[in-house]
């Protein structure tokens, strides 16, 4: 679920001036009158991130929705100062309202009904990222299970932020410094996802369902995880080669020079370590 919102300029500027702290130990609060217009009635836990809020659902484990939590912590304060990483997009995500949405399953969530309780305009205010704590797994990595909240949460962090951060470079449409790197992954500009792919292609992401900004979306995924080691365990390959291949942070840096000189350019301050979760930010 990806929506967007009307820009508030007065919270941008004050959110450039002001450092955003971390307010750990990141605690699950209870979801309430401060919440968007109907939330309560569908999330009953809530984890506050540097302002962004990942709802959960009654039903969705404790240590899956503190781990979500964790893994956004450290996507945004890499280097677990205390302070995240790059004020202006941290900014941009406030200003778009985005948040992260959990449910233990994902059929748990399609029974509930959504938009009976939540109205249509308080969709329309944010910019949201749905994670099923049944594909959240702390440590997936390491035992070679994987963690969707790697992906998922860096979406919305991606989306909602860098793109809003660095509309030029970074924006989801066509022609942006990202956009022209993805063409070339592709072997060629595809507003659509083609019948077939050209071979020289490396990027072969084909879900119909997502559009050319998705596919920038996922692209910039593949490749900061595989840059930070999350795409190289055993059996990946092989799993995702069908929609990507540069799965080491070698393999993207000679396969792919545009996104990795993206990826590892300072002024973006992209992470530099893949997240586990276990956010602790050093007094």
């Amino acid at each position: 679920m990806t929506f967007m919102i009307r820009p508030l300029l007065s919270c941008f500027l004050l959110l450039l001036a002001c450092p955003v702290l971390a307010e750990a130990p990141f605690a699950i609060q209870s979801v309430g009158e401060e919440s968007p217009q109907g939330f309560s009635r569908i999330f009953s836990k809530r984890v506050v991130v540097f302002r962004i809020p990942v709802y959960a659902t009654s039903q969705t484990p404790d240590n899956k929705v503190l781990h979500a939590a964790g893994v956004l912590a450290q996507y945004l304060d890499n280097d677990a100062d205390g302070k995240v990483d790059n004020e202006r997009v941290v900014a941009m995500m406030i200003q778009k309202r985005a948040g992260m949405i959990m449910a233990a399953t994902e059929r748990s969530f399609q029974r509930l009904d959504v938009h009976r309780h939540i109205p249509e305009r308080t969709w329309d205010s944010m910019i949201l990222q749905g994670l099923y704590g049944e594909e959240t797994i702390p440590g997936g990595i390491e035992s070679g299970k994987g963690d969707a909240s790697l992906e998922e949460v860096l979406h919305l962090v991606t989306h909602a932020g860098y793109a809003y951060a660095y509309p030029r470079d970074l924006a989801e449409r066509p022609g942006t410094q990202l956009a022209l790197a993805m063409d070339k992954a592709r072997g060629g500009h595809f507003r659509r996802v083609p019948a077939r792919y050209p071979p020289t292609a490396w990027y072969t992401y084909d879900d119909r369902s997502c559009d050319y900004g998705c596919q920038i979306t996922e692209y910039i995924y593949w490749g900061l995880t595989s840059l930070l080691g999350g795409q190289q365990y055993p059996g990946r390959l092989k799993n995702i080669q069908h929609e990507w291949r540069l799965n080491t942070a070698e393999k993207l840096k000679q396969g792919d020079p545009a996104l990795y000189k993206i990826l590892s350019d300072p002024k973006y301050k992209f992470p530099t370590r893949l997240p586990d979760g276990k956010y602790a930010a050093r007094p």
